[in-house]
């Protein structure tokens, strides 16, 4: 009989409390397999992928075929990480039916758990999703898929409420919550207080996580936030390396003649 390895379960990283780990984004089965190769057990299949992978300029178009597929191909060339997909705008915003229906479709195409941002407005949708046996980790402070039709990008420091949202979130079950765009005091607070990891991505040092958008740590999107460090230039390698292959065809250098 063949044995299977297990992958890294949502216990696991609770318990992770305290001990920074690292989780990156990936879309695709090549950088899902440099991912685990690089060590990192915890993946996101963020949303993100509508910035960075398909040429939107939000991640509002994104949609749960979008998020499945690209799910699917991380899970399959993955042995070992836990694969966190997005829940996508539009997919649970209706009530907590929606909600885990939508969750339950994320499971089916390989997710570990699923993300969805909110505080105390989405607590009744972790709620249901966890009730269903779906793990679940929560998006508080700056939530992208709805930044445009509030205060846009612009960092969160309002302690009382965040502090609210952070509280209503584990109480409702998550197991994780993504800290994005506040304020590093109020972060470092509410880490402080959480039973639960906390995950930053521009919210400071003291988050017991970080995570970063595979494609502004590698170099290959222009613009990065700022709080972004760039551990690659592959934009710049794969330009290189394709300007020399253009070209050697050009100079007919490419494919060469066999003896």
């Amino acid at each position: 009989m063949m044995a299977f390895e297990r992958r890294l379960g949502a216990t696991a990283i609770r318990a992770r409390k305290g001990i920074p780990f690292p989780v990156i984004t990936a879309y695709d089965a090549p950088f899902a397999r440099c991912v685990e190769a690089a060590g990192i057990d915890v993946v996101l299949v963020g949303d993100t992928l509508g910035h960075v992978a398909l040429g939107f300029t939000s991640t509002v178009p994104v949609d749960l075929d979008d998020m499945c597929r690209h799910a699917g191909a991380v899970v399959r060339s993955t042995h070992k990480a836990h694969v966190i997909v997005d829940l996508p705008f539009g997919s649970y915003e209706a009530g907590d039916v929606d909600a885990v229906h939508s969750a339950v479709r994320l499971v089916k195409a390989g997710a570990g758990s699923v993300k969805l941002e909110g505080g105390v407005r989405v607590a009744s949708r972790i709620a249901a999703i966890v009730a269903a046996g779906i793990p679940v980790v929560a998006h508080i402070g700056v939530l992208p898929q709805t930044a445009a039709l509030e205060a846009g990008f612009k960092r969160k420091r309002d302690r009382d409420l965040l502090l609210a949202d952070a509280r209503a979130v584990e109480s409702s079950g998550a197991f994780a919550v993504v800290l994005e765009g506040i304020d590093a005091t109020v972060s470092a607070e509410i880490t402080q207080q959480l039973s639960i990891p906390t995950i930053g991505i521009g919210s400071g040092p003291h988050c017991d996580a970080q995570v970063l958008v595979l494609y502004d740590a590698l170099g290959l999107y222009p613009d990065p936030p700022p709080f972004v460090k760039r551990y690659a230039e592959l934009a710049e390698v794969a330009t290189d390396a394709l300007r020399d292959y253009a070209r050697e065809v050009r100079e007919g250098t490419f494919p060469p003649l066999k003896p």
